[in-house]
Formats: structure tokens, C-alpha cells, sequence
């Protein structure tokens, strides 16, 4: 849900604005309106100084930075100088010109030994399969080859300098070593220089008044925190007026979820925050994006992997935050998985030894002549884009009052109730009689909402243009949006099969089934196979249930998504 904030408007002299800024900045919760990006030269300047230190840290952390890679490069040159200079053997470069020795290197298959009969050559080095390094002594003038540079440096030459390179990058690599020591320095330094920049910007969205010598700032504050905010602001003694925030003051978005939905705030962040005046959707994505997930892996054993990972996941600092997430999509992953009858590409349903209340709630068959595993996946898409359609008709209502929100009442009548009544006809709930008629009023009551009352302070008659454009566009848009949802199916499907595939080649590598080889083999395939079948599924099971929410469900419930952060100002120098 989102928090209710309270805004601040405060007044006070220009020369108290820092000592002000700094001292709300130790209270932690007032978000200051100020500029996302750097502003003038000492904010630029003092971005430039976090980046700095991030760099240092990242390289740091990783044993590599400019001075280490160029190094490496060096060396890296110098091995492959000496790869071409040791087939040469070692020499004096001062007898060279005294020798006028001519230097050629051919693939041993062209090396034509007619060659000998008419220059004074001496093979230096042969490989059969590879190249033929040979030289001319004296006069080469038509010679059929290009000749080759004479080495620059010799064998004993490029060895010392290998043996010197070598021992700058490892006295290189102690000083990185040693600098890892200073990463919690570095780290405490980039905190104290972001909040300089927060605070800085901060003080440079003041607006000054009377001649500049006030400045006059606004913020916003959770209102839960409303009590220790006036507190402090009543003994710092400055002048404020405080009111509850409203859509037009632009407040910043603050999410109050539970631990399992806050895991999904990264997915609606992803999108953007609501405003104000909006719902929060996290709740709506953790419900659907775990499940829509777990249909598109499909595989129990899949599931089970990712659970173990999230679990090790716990134990990394780059990764923790994400780990719990993992972790749940895993579990989801392998209810479902088994309720869908696949573990690593098996259909567990056909083994003898699974019990019989297990078996019981597995999805197999047919249902009307369809897999029943797509029609639930169709059957789960309406479900969603009928919640959709009743949240943007409560929010609607909310915003705009009943008679403001007819026409939004007038589709979710017809959609939802028409879907409704036709779910109590198939189960034979209701006689048919009675479907007829309850569908007739609903279509009678939802046709006023769709063309007449869609907005009641406009002329009727545009009212009907009007209902007649959105009714083509909302049918249209319907259809290709629950016909979507079938690559719920259509990636478990293959997920599934494409698991299966590598069960089956790995089987046929074991031959008699004596122990040899072909287990070393079999091992292989399974483990390679699943490995990338389990990262390919695991990015389509990210980005179509992603697609599912951000499109069809956001577009049907009415979600913009064009809030702000709440950002508060604080410190963190611990």
C-alpha cells in the first residue's frame, strides 16, 4: 500500500539554510524536492569524487585496475614475441648483417625443397602439420616468398623482460592485496560525500524571498512519522506549515508491504512507482508474477534448483537482497511444477511409485478436447485481467466518485459479470433461463455506463462516438490479451520437452548399461543439457510473466506508474 505523507513548507533565514538541511538530515525521514543529476561544477565535482571511489573499491574487490591490466597486456605482448622468436634459437643480432641472413616462414606442405638447389638455405625449424622457419644466406633476389622482419629481440632477451614483468605485476598485485584493507575506509568516505551531494542539492532547490535573505523549502514526511518530525521541528525552532499531501503537491511514493510483497517492490519499480492517487500493484505482482513464473519453468526439479541457490544466495553481498526472492520463485516453481507432473523433464505422473493423492492433483488430459494445462493457463488469464478491470473500477471510483466513473462501471459489469455468468451456466449452477435474463439487465445497465453516462458533463451524442471507439478498441485488445496468457503454456511446454530431449539423448549414450564410459557421458549431457535448459527457462519465465503484469494487467487496471522514489534525506556514515 502506499503511506500517507504529509507536506512541510518551511521558512527560514538564508544563512541558517545548511547548518538546517544538515541537522534534518540526521532525522532521516523529510524528503526534500531536489535535482536528480549534478547541477554546477562543486556537485559535478563531488558525483566525480563518489565515482572515483566506487571505481577504486570495484577494482579492489576484483584484483584488477588500469595499471594491473596494462601490465598483464604487456606481458601478454612479450609472450607472444618470444612464441615467434623461439623457433629462431637464441643468436648474436651484431652477425646478422655480417651473415646477411634473410629470414622466411612457410606451411610445411608448400615448402618446396627445389628451393635448396637454387639459394643457400638452412632450415632453422620444422613442423610437419604446421610451418617450416627456415633462413637465406646471402642473396635472395627472387625469391618467391615475402620475407619476414629479423627478430627484434632474442630469446634470452624477451625471457628477462617476461622475468621482469612478472615481478611487477605480482608487486602490483600485494599493493591491490594490501589496499583491500582500506575498502571500509573507502566505502565510509563515499557515504559521507553523498550526503554532502544530497544535502547540497537539496539546499540548491531553495527558493530565495524578500531579497534573498530567506529561503523557503518543501518536503514530505511520512505521516506515521508526523509526531517525532513536529517534535523536532518545534525545538529547532524554524517556521513551518504542514498539510496533508495531495495529488497536485507531487508527493514521493513510499511502499508499506508485508516481507513477501516488499521482495516484488524491485518489479514495480522496474515499471515505476504509482502516484498519489493510485493503487499499489506490488501486491497484485507478487501473487501473479510468482505463479505466472512457476507455469512458465514447469519443472518441479527446476524449482528445486533455484530454492538451493536463493539459499546460497543469502551468503553473497552483491546478491543477498535478491536472495529471498529466489528462493520463493523456487519454491513456487516446484509446487507447481508438480502439479504440472514434471521433475528435470520426467512426467512423473506415469511412475508407479508416486501415491495416489499426489497423482490427484496433478493437471492431465483433456478438457473439451483442449490440454487441460492451456485451458487453465487461459482460465487464469481472465481471472487476471478481471482483477484488473474491478481494481481500476474501485481507484476510479475512489478518484472520481460513482457518477465520474459510470463507464468504467459499465465495462466491468459487462466483462467480469458476463464471465461470472457464463462460469455459473458451465458448472450448471444456475438455469439457463436465468443466465439469460440476469445477462440481458447487466447488458442493458453496462451498454447506459459504455455510451451515455461516460462522462456525464459531455454531450450525449459525443458520449456515444465515444463509447463506440472504446468498445472497438477494448473488445479488439481483449481478445489478443487472454490469448497471451497461452504462453504460460507454451513455455512450460517446452521447457518440458526440450528437458525431456536431453533425458532422452543422454539415455541413449549408456549403450548396455555396463558401467564405463558411456555413465561419464550420460552424466555430461544431463548436466550440461539441464543446466542451459534451466537459464533459458528461467529468462522467459522472467520476461513474458513480466510482460503479463506491465501490459495486459497495468493496461486493463488503468496503472501509469509516474511517481517518484520517497527519498528521504539521511545519514549513513556508520
Amino acid at each position: 500500500m502506499i503511506a500517507k505523507m504529509t507536506q512541510y513548507s518551511f521558512i527560514l533565514l538564508h544563512g541558517d539554510k545548511e547548518q538546517f538541511l544538515s541537522e534534518l538530515q540526521g532525522l532521516g525521514v523529510m524528503d526534500i524536492t531536489r535535482a536528480s543529476k549534478p547541477v554546477d561544477t562543486r556537485s559535478q565535482s563531488l558525483l566525480d569524487n563518489i565515482r572515483t571511489l566506487r571505481d577504486d573499491i570495484a577494482c579492489t574487490e576484483k584484483g584488477m585496475d588500469d595499471t594491473l591490466a596494462e601490465l598483464l597486456a604487456t606481458r601478454g605482448a612479450l609472450e607472444r614475441e618470444l612464441a615467434e622468436a623461439e623457433p629462431w634459437g637464441d643468436y648474436d643480432r651484431g652477425r646478422l648483417a655480417v651473415f646477411g641472413l634473410h629470414f622466411y616462414r612457410v606451411a610445411s606442405k608448400k615448402y618446396d625443397p627445389a628451393w635448396e638447389e637454387q639459394y643457400a638455405i638452412q632450415v632453422v625449424d620444422r613442423d610437419e602439420k604446421e610451418d617450416t622457419r627456415f633462413v637465406i644466406v646471402g642473396d635472395d633476389a627472387g625469391f618467391p616468398l615475402k620475407e619476414l622482419p629479423a627478430p627484434k629481440r632474442t630469446v634470452a632477451e624477451l625471457k628477462t623482460l617476461l622475468q621482469e614483468q612478472d615481478e611487477k605485476i605480482d608487486a602490483h598485485r600485494k599493493i591491490l592485496e594490501a589496499r583491500k584493507a582500506d575498502i571500509p575506509q573507502m566505502r565510509h568516505e563515499i557515504r559521507v560525500l553523498e550526503n554532502e551531494l544530497d544535502r547540497y542539492l537539496a539546499a540548491t532547490a531553495a527558493v530565495p524571498a524578500a531579497e534573498d535573505t530567506v529561503d523557503t523549502l518543501v518536503g514530505f514526511a511520512p505521516t506515521e512519522n508526523d509526531a517525532a518530525v513536529t517534535e523536532y521541528l518545534d525545538q529547532a525552532a524554524v517556521y513551518y506549515v504542514k498539510s496533508e499531501a495531495t495529488l497536485e503537491d507531487n508527493p514521493p511514493i513510499e511502499l508499506k508491504n508485508n516481507k513477501f510483497v516488499k521482495m516484488f517492490e524491485v518489479l514495480t519499480d522496474m515499471y515505476g512507482r504509482p502516484d498519489y492517487n493510485e493503487f499499489d500493484p506490488t501486491p497484485y505482482i507478487s501473487v501473479f508474477f510468482l505463479l505466472f513464473f512457476a507455469m512458465c519453468m514447469g519443472d518441479a526439479g527446476y524449482g528445486l534448483l533455484l530454492a538451493i541457490i536463493g539459499i546460497l544466495l543469502r551468503k553473497s553481498d552483491g546478491m543477498k537482497s535478491l536472495a529471498p526472492l529466489v528462493t520463493v520463485l523456487g519454491i513456487g516453481t516446484f509446487v507447481v511444477g508438480i502439479v504440472m507432473h514434471t521433475f528435470f523433464g520426467v512426467d512423473i505422473s506415469q511412475l508407479a511409485w508416486i501415491p495416489s493423492w499426489l497423482k490427484a492433483v496433478m493437471i492431465t488430459g483433456t478438457i473439451g478436447g483442449f490440454e487441460a494445462q492451456m485451458v487453465l493457463s487461459l482460465a487464469i488469464g481472465i481471472v487476471h485481467l478481471c482483477l484488473a478491470m474491478v481494481v481500476k473500477t474501485v481507484y476510479a471510483t475512489r478518484n472520481k466518485g460513482f457518477l465520474g466513473s459510470l463507464g468504467v462501471w459499465g465495462w466491468t459489469l459487462l466483462i467480469v459479470g458476463g464471465v461470472a455468468l457464463g462460469t455459473l451456466a458451465m458448472l450448471s449452477l444456475l438455469p439457463a433461463g436465468v443466465v439469460k435474463v440476469i445477462f440481458i439487465v447487466l447488458g442493458v445497465v453496462s451498454a447506459l455506463g459504455i455510451f451515455l453516462f461516460n462522462d456525464i458533463h459531455r454531450n450525449p451524442l459525443k458520449n456515444i462516438g465515444s463509447g463506440l471507439w472504446e468498445a472497438y478498441n477494448t473488445v479488439t485488445g481483449l481478445l489478443g490479451d487472454v490469448l497471451s496468457y497461452l504462453r504460460l503454456y507454451a513455455l512450460g511446454l517446452a521447457g518440458g520437452m526440450l528437458g525431456k530431449a536431453f533425458n532422452d539423448i543422454a539415455t541413449m549414450t549408456l549403450g548396455d548399461g555396463s558401467f564405463g564410459f558411456g555413465w561419464f557421458t550420460f552424466a555430461l549431457i544431463l548436466v550440461i543439457g539441464h543446466a542451459l535448459n534451466l537459464a533459458m527457462c528461467c529468462l522467459g519465465a522472467f520476461v513474458h510473466p513480466l510482460r503479463l503484469n506491465f501490459l495486459e494487467f497495468f493496461k486493463n487496471s488503468g496503472y501509469d506508474g509516474k511517481g517518484r522514489v520517497y527519498n528521504p534525506l539521511s545519514s549513513n556514515n556508520n
